[in-house]
């Protein structure tokens, strides 16, 4: 009994703010444990502690050192992708497109981690109204978070539900997609400048296709940006995202640009705002490859 609560604590903790899962899905968490334990490895090799809970002296320091962004800095990666399938199973296996067939016009992050995530954009896309310049937001919804007033000719859009996507104002064009069906982008190679997903990477089941795909659509150079916080919706997550904690995500993100090839080193930065007050915020970004 001690051992499911135990569990179903760490769930809460990774995914904040979210609804408590049944004990029977705590216990299963168990097994996954486990494979938590060759991720910690990572950190520890490069003399890295994972951030706990909500203690704001605790957050000050991990800021100070910034694990996050240093557990990325020279990986040793394993010869094979170190996930297995089941890594990649969610407690709801539903269709995502009937999860998400009744729109939710809210934003899934508080005011601050937007506001670092609009910042960091600001930083790093190209100036509005670049001639050629286009951008693919995906797992995208009817809020962006781009900079104000920020455009291009073309902005695409990919999520799952049509309401949201026609109400985002910085689209040019969008579509309706399963990226957990069909991983396959509709898109001529190299379209893109900017690829961005904004807290989403820990839903996708299959992240080495959608990657290649990423690398496939993007122009040589292009930049590809996943940014992410511990909200999720707990039960679409894949098992290995809420079996572990931030800078864990962190590596595994970093090892999906790895092992689907074609990119630079990916590398992160800690945007959070204000670490143990407000939502934290990170991004793995990395180019494509120049040929």
């Amino acid at each position: 009994m001690a051992a499911a609560v135990t569990a179903s604590y760490r769930w809460r903790s990774v995914c904040s703010r979210s609804p408590t899962p049944s004990s029977r899905a705590s216990a299963s968490l168990a097994p996954r444990f486990l494979r938590r334990a060759l991720l910690g490895a990572a950190a520890a090799a490069a003399g890295i502690m994972e951030p706990q809970g909500g203690d704001p002296a605790f957050a000050a320091r991990s800021k100070k050192r910034s694990e996050a962004e240093e557990i990325l800095r020279n990986v040793g990666w394993p010869e094979e992708f170190p996930f297995k399938k089941e890594d990649f199973q969610r407690y709801d296996e539903s269709p995502d497109t009937l999860f998400y067939s009744t729109p939710r016009f809210v934003t899934h992050i508080d005011d601050a981690a937007i506001q670092a995530l609009t910042k960091y954009y600001a930083t790093v896309f190209p100036p509005s109204n670049t001639p050629g310049v286009a951008l693919l937001d995906m797992c995208s919804s009817w809020v962006s978070h781009y900079p104000k007033n920020y455009a291009q000719q073309r902005i695409a859009g990919q999520g799952l539900n049509e309401e949201e996507l026609k109400r985002n104002p910085v689209l040019t064009e969008y579509l309706v997609q399963d990226l957990n069906q069909n991983p396959r982008l509709p898109y001529e190679d190299n379209s893109f400048d900017v690829i961005t997903n904004t807290v989403s990477v820990d839903y996708l089941s299959k992240p080495i296709d959608v990657f290649k795909e990423m690398n496939r659509v993007l122009k040589p150079g292009g930049l590809a940006c996943l940014s992410f916080s511990n909200r999720c919706f707990w039960t679409k997550a894949v098992s290995v995202w809420t079996a572990t904690g931030d800078v864990d995500h962190v590596w595994i993100v970093g090892a999906y640009f790895h092992y689907a090839g074609g990119y630079e080193p990916a590398e992160a930065l800690d945007i959070s705002p204000n670490p143990g007050r407000t939502d934290p915020m990170y991004v793995v970004f990395s180019r494509k490859l120049r040929a």
